[in-house]
């Protein structure tokens, strides 16, 4: 099993394979096939998904049936134990968004990062959309700004490298445009108790060949729920700076439509790039999942 965990692992995270869907197909084989019937009859439209050990670096959403990718028929939500008790199935209404971006040039190294320029582009097109929007740009963008602001806003946008760390998940981070850090035990502190939802669009597992438990990839997810927060959207491997910014605009598009679920707009952005021409591998769109109630 580990070894077709790994098979299937690096076929989505490199653009270029092409047989990617034959892994995506044998794990929808062996994870959703044995009950697809009962899901067809009762008109399912929404998985919550608990994985346990290495499934954590498996996105549901990219499993594939012989026609469709999963993310085309239902909603994926990957719950913890902190979402047990967090049900609450309204939609963010006007949300009021505090959006950070890393930014710099994608040549040009700090704290030991490349820059990443689409994120400007990325938090840009959140603030032309949202009245509501405090933006927070490179320098600008700190862990004491960004922690002190947080719980006035129902939405925290994080447009910045973070490192998930396979094996040490306390060692795990996010990093801030003036080189800052927040790690695991930081988040634990913050408050964000009326945060409906923290976006971390950028970060990066430290996954190689080796896998470890799985465990960091909810762990910056969870420790955001631990903090008060009621859903982070994180992703599983470090996407295409241009593709990310493409998925988030498109999410923000049909967050803003109203009446929709986090699970849902996210669902909906990645067809979006499934339905196009330059974007609709599955290293594009399915490295972005959503921890908690997303419902």
């Amino acid at each position: 099993m580990n070894k077709e965990i790994i098979d299937f692992i690096t076929g989505l995270r490199d653009a270029s394979s092409d047989d990617v869907k034959e892994p995506a197909q044998k794990f929808y084989t062996w994870l959703i096939k044995p009950f697809e019937s009962e899901l067809e009859q009762l008109k399912i439209d929404t998985i919550i998904y608990a994985p346990d050990s290495k499934l954590r670096y498996i996105p549901l959403s990219a499993l594939y049936d012989g026609k469709k990718w999963l993310a085309e028929k239902y909603r994926t939500n990957s719950i913890t134990a902190q979402s047990l008790t967090k049900f609450n199935p309204k939609p963010i209404a006007k949300p009021r968004i505090l959006a950070g971006a890393f930014g710099g040039k994608s040549d040009v190294q700090r704290a030991g990062f490349n820059g990443l320029p689409a994120t400007l582009v990325e938090v840009q097109k959140i603030s032309d959309r949202f009245a509501n929007t405090t933006s927070l740009l490179e320098s600008d963008f700190t862990k004491n700004i960004t922690e002190s602001k947080a719980n006035s806003y129902s939405i925290l946008h994080l447009a910045t490298h973070g490192h998930l760390s396979v094996g040490k998940p306390e060692e795990s981070f996010i990093l801030f445009g003036n080189g800052d850090k927040a790690t695991i035990s930081d988040i634990r502190n913050w408050t964000l108790n009326n945060v409906d939802l923290v976006v971390l669009s950028a970060c990066q597992s430290g996954l190689g060949s080796k896998l470890g438990s799985g465990v960091e990839i909810l762990g910056l997810g969870y420790q955001m729920q631990a903090a008060g927060a009621r859903v982070a959207i994180a992703s599983l491997w470090k996407v295409d700076d241009n593709g990310t910014q493409l998925l988030m605009t498109a999410f923000y598009s049909e967050l803003q439509k109203g009446d929709v679920t986090i699970a849902e707009a996210l669902r909906r952005a990645q067809v979006s790039l499934i339905r196009s021409k330059e974007f609709n591998h599955p290293y594009y769109w399915s490295a972005f999942f959503a921890i908690g109630n997303g419902l």
